[in-house]
Formats: structure tokens, sequence, C-alpha cells
């Protein structure tokens, strides 16, 4: 299960250390990046990527609300090899997606997935959550 909430600093070609509680999460060195919701990117692994596509593939098209999910998640799904010191680039079109202005960002835990956000941005959007 991925949980916490990270700052890291991010390269200017766009390449950050992935924290550990999050890398222990993930099979292997491959997981899957793609377009979030509310301006950041977010990140699965692989297995349950391939098992949450599945069931959105089962879904009917007449309905706008799946094909706008579809186009959301697969035009933006990035195959994400980790490097041997636990770092990886995020690509260009999602940075771009999510707004990147800073050069750290916010790593969190979300359960089921991680996301990834411009750190001011999450600092933002964490500020008007009541719990």
């Amino acid at each position: 299960m991925f949980f916490g909430e990270y700052s890291v600093s991010v390269t200017e070609g766009g390449r950050i250390a992935i924290p550990k509680k999050i890398r222990e999460n993930i099979k292997g060195d491959v997981f899957i990046l793609t377009k979030g919701f509310d301006i950041c990117v977010a990140g699965y692994e692989r297995d349950d990527w391939q098992r949450r596509t599945g069931d959105l593939m089962n879904v009917s098209l007449l309905e706008k609300d799946n094909i706008d999910k579809r186009r959301m998640l697969f035009s933006g799904a990035n195959e994400i090899v980790i490097d041997d010191q636990g770092r990886f680039v995020i690509p260009k079109a999602l940075i771009s997606y999510m707004g990147l202005v800073t050069d750290r960002v916010k790593v969190v835990g979300v359960g089921d997935h991680f996301e990834i956000w411009d750190e001011e941005k999450w600092l933002k959007y964490a500020k008007k959550i009541n719990i």
C-alpha cells in the first residue's frame, strides 16, 4: 500500500529519486505513470494498472464519462523504469500536464497508487481539504 508524503527535488531534466517507502511497493523496477486528476500525475504498480485498465475496457463507450476516463488515462500512460539509484525521469508531457513550476515535488501515497504534484500546488490543494 502506498502511503506518506515526501518532498523531493527535481532536476532540470525532470529526474527525481523515488522515496524508499514508495519504491518498496513497486514490484521490480517498472511502473506506470499517467495523468492523474487534480493536476498531478499518478503512478501505478504494473499489475494493478493491468487490472484497472482491464476493468475500464469493459465499460460502455456510449457514456461520455467512460470515454473521457479512457482518454485521460491511456493518452498519458508511460512505462517508467527506475534506475539503480532509485531515480526516474518524469516524461516532458506529464511535467507539462502537472504544471511543474518549481524544482520540488510532493510524492503522495494514496493507498492503491501514488501521486506526484508540483509542491506549491499540493500545498494549496491540501489547505482546502478538511479532514
